[in-house]
């Protein structure tokens, strides 16, 4: 297996509040485990909402347990989400903040895979893109209803809008999947810098160049800023029948 994250602030911001987190090793009962989270909230409030969720969703897996690899993920992610809740109502400089969080782990053959919020993970190959996670958002609610298309969404003033989020209610629920994978696949997690930025088929081109996992990811957040760059950007590529090692 191969892997490699990146983040990078974009052209617009002046604070990188996005956080990506591999781990190729053993994490608690997971054989590995990838997370992107995407912090929300003010001057201070995202860039510590998403560093305390992924935190905290490593402490509680390294806690162990015997819960399956779906059900270890929530329950990490619902604890992320309890923190996060409590450090808010503690520092009225936090109040409000969140985080997105998408969170997988690679098995033999499949992935378990859970998320909150519009970080999204994709599967890849050479003839298709496949977008597993659904984004917990107004303008993708308002594209399942039929009230716009795909692009119109991409483009859409309220498509930052989360109807979802880590640390913005007391009962959170989390969405999983559970994703077969074949030979020549590989796995995108990323924020909406990216996809608000590059349509899916761009971002399946870069991943089917050719390249290594660290040239396409660099290559990813070049084409994102080289496109406006309005967001952080985070990006983790995995290859999962890779036999070279992580760098």
């Amino acid at each position: 297996m191969d892997a490699y994250a990146i983040t990078d602030i974009g052209r617009k911001r002046t604070l990188n509040q996005d956080y990506a987190y591999l781990s190729l090793s053993k994490v608690g009962i997971l054989p590995n485990l990838f997370v992107v989270a995407d912090g929300m909230g003010g001057h201070r409030g995202g860039g510590y909402a998403s560093r305390l969720a992924v935190e905290t969703i490593l402490e509680e897996i390294r806690k162990g347990g015997e819960e399956s690899p779906s059900q270890t993920l929530v329950n990490a992610i619902r604890e992320a989400n309890a923190r996060v809740r409590q450090a808010a109502s503690k520092d009225e400089m936090l109040a409000g903040m969140g985080t997105t969080v998408v969170a997988a782990t690679c098995l033999e053959k499949a992935l378990e895979v859970a998320n909150v919020g519009d970080s999204r993970l994709y599967v890849v190959n050479e003839k298709e893109i496949r977008q597993i996670t659904q984004d917990h958002s107004l303008v993708e609610e308002m594209v399942r209803f039929g009230g716009l298309s795909r692009e119109q969404a991409r483009r859409h003033p309220d498509r930052n809008i989360i109807t979802r989020a880590v640390g913005a209610e007391d009962d959170l629920k989390v969405d999983c999947f559970f994703v077969p994978l074949q030979e020549g696949d590989k796995v995108l997690l990323c924020s909406d810098g990216l996809t608000s930025m590059l349509e899916d088929e761009e971002i399946r081109r870069i991943l089917e160049s050719g390249e290594d996992t660290e040239t396409c990811a660099q290559a990813l957040v070049e084409a994102a800023n080289n496109h406006g760059g309005r967001d952080n950007i985070a990006v983790i590529i995995i290859e999962p029948f890779s036999d070279e090692v992580s760098r």
